[in-house]
């Protein structure tokens, strides 16, 4: 018995040895065609209603489409009455193309003609299928025969427009649909007698649309189609070449971007990949992947996430949290040295005013498709140093030294292993807080020390202070110190009572807000008896006292 996957005929390629797409560029964006109300929207349980085919016509506008495919209104009188409203009800810019689809049978062209009358600019895309396999399971008939319904199809409409009576722009776009599973000599062949039914000139072209319909190869395959096909269409100028990619083999962002590079002057597809089986192209992925390669996509992605929303409200449909640019988690670093990656990048940023987007394991801005407010660095027990540390300086204005890195990093690594699950911002923070400023006080300054010049000495500072120590009764001391600064006056003072076990390493220092209610940040690093170093931060509105309390939580933290 053959193992099952002998059951599949491998794809035959394209003898194509020259090819030129290879060495080509994407310098511009195609046309786009939105398929979003009709191709994605007959993928849906649900098909939306006219409400939600309005304000999602809308926002197709709004974003900056210029060509889209409302429906196919000889299918309903849902449609119908769809494609209606939307010519009627004036929802139409001047500048926006409405295109409709059908199929190549008379009655359905006649019924398509009706339905987009008194609009002003319309596509009409008509199609039949022409796979071999389609020809041989489902049509049952040759590749005359098909060619035969596509020019008939055509002959009706060029009929049907010479005899229009009104002011409505008409354009024509025929698919040899499943053209992927199509042979390319065939493919041209119908196209030219299609083309040539319709008298296409330069001036008045067709768009040829070759649909990808199920995807069947890898995507150079598909490149190598469209090539071959745009080498040996005649009358190549009367034509604008359209692809169609569907998503069966997970490739279909590939395909679009070897097709551009083979040809290819028009896409269409829908948000976010919506579609039959896989879906279709994802428009939106590979708009941005131009963007992210400085070249204008001619669309508008600077608030996806309102398009999410229209998006999942009317078609009751879930974007994925990896979905490219849009999902939840594509801008959220969890892996240590990712995020470390990321602080730096958006640290060199900050200091060097680049003119260009330069942060390591993010490829665009996510303020610039509209994500600015949420997290990019996520925190959970794989989460590195780097990272609790942009959390507490991005979302609370604490700019932890580069040493203490490791020693948080060790706290918020047990408490998400102690809790099975990631940190928000907001646990972050208090696991900061009940360390480093609200620890158990073994030792505490009784009200405010006070810091003056030595008398003896005016290059000196001197510190009084009531020290107290807790325990079962707690014991204040009045103790007083001299040093070259607070920090050395203060562990002068503490020496007195018998502190002297601890050595000061480091410091550092910085505002943690603006404007007069500033207060200063200290961060202390001390070495303890056994020579390992510790950490304890100070908040004050004095930038002295911020010092000294934070030698004082340093202390009591090195006591547990």
């Amino acid at each position: 018995m053959k193992p099952t996957f002998q059951k599949y005929i491998p794809f035959k390629q394209i003898n194509l040895p020259d090819r030129q797409w290879p060495n080509n560029v994407i310098t511009k964006a195609p046309i786009w065609c939105s398929v979003d109300l009709r191709d994605g929207n007959q993928a849906l349980i649900d098909p939306m209603n006219l409400e939600e085919k309005l304000e999602f016509f809308h926002a197709l506008c709004d974003m900056g489409f210029k060509e889209i495919e409302i429906g196919f209104p000889s299918a309903s009188e849902t449609e119908y009455e769809i494609c209606r409203e939307l010519i009627e009800g004036g929802h139409i810019p001047d500048d926006v193309t409405i295109q409709v689809l059908v199929q190549a049978r008379e009655h359905l062209i006649k019924k398509t003609f009706e339905a987009v009358r008194g609009a002003k600019n319309v596509i009409v895309h008509f199609y039949n299928s022409t796979s071999t396999l389609q020809r041989k399971v489902v049509f049952n008939t040759d590749m005359q025969g098909v060619i035969d319904i596509a020019v008939k199809g055509a002959e009706l409409i060029r009929k049907l427009t010479d005899e229009y009576e009104g002011d409505t722009n008409f354009r024509f776009e025929y698919s040899p649909e499943s053209f992927s599973g199509t042979e390319p000599d065939n493919a041209v062949v119908i196209c030219e007698k299609v083309m040539e039914t319709l008298g296409c000139t330069k001036e008045n072209p067709i768009i040829l649309n070759l649909p990808n319909t199920v995807e069947m190869c890898t995507a150079n395959t598909y490149a190598d189609q469209v090539e071959y096909f745009i080498r040996h269409l005649p009358n190549r100028e009367a034509a604008i070449i359209s692809i169609h990619p569907h998503n069966d083999r997970g490739c279909g962002v590939a395909a679009t971007e070897l097709a551009l590079l083979a040809g290819a002057e028009r896409v269409e597809g829908t948000l976010f990949g919506n579609g039959e089986r896989t879906g279709n192209l994802d428009i939106v992925t590979v708009g941005l992947n131009m963007f992210t390669q400085g070249v204008d996509p001619q669309l508008d992605f600077s608030d996806l996430p309102k398009y999410k929303e229209i998006y999942e409200r009317c078609t009751n449909m879930k974007i994925g949290e990896r979905q490219p640019y849009i999902g939840e988690l594509v801008f959220t670093a969890f892996s240590g040295s990712h995020q470390d990656a990321i602080n730096k990048g958006t640290k060199y940023m900050r200091e060097s005013n680049s003119d260009y987007w330069e942060v390591p394991y993010l490829p665009i801005d996510p303020a610039d498709v509209g994500r600015q407010y949420e997290p990019i660095i996520r925190i959970n027990s794989q989460s590195g140093k780097g990272g609790a540390a942009f959390v507490l300086n991005h979302y609370f204005g604490y700019d932890l030294p580069k040493k203490m890195h490791p020693e948080f990093g060790r706290l918020v690594q047990s408490e998400c292993e102690r809790l099975g699950r990631e940190l928000v911002s907001k646990e972050l923070f208090d696991l900061f807080e009940k360390n480093y400023l609200l620890h158990d006080r073994k030792y505490e300054i009784v009200g405010h020390p006070t810091i003056t010049e030595d008398k003896n000495d005016e290059n000196k500072l001197k510190i009084e202070c009531i020290f107290r120590t807790n325990g079962d009764v707690p014991v204040d001391t009045k103790i007083s110190g001299v040093g070259n600064g607070p920090i050395d006056a203060f562990f002068n003072a503490i020496k007195s009572i018998g502190i002297d076990c601890y050595e000061f390493i480091s410091y550092s220092q910085h505002a943690i807000s603006a404007g007069s209610d500033s207060k200063a940040v200290s961060y202390i690093e001390l070495k303890k008896p056994d020579g390992s170093s510790i950490f304890g931060v100070g908040v004050s509105s004095n930038i002295y006292r911020s010092s000294i309390f934070g030698v004082i939580n340093a202390i009591n933290r090195a006591q547990d």
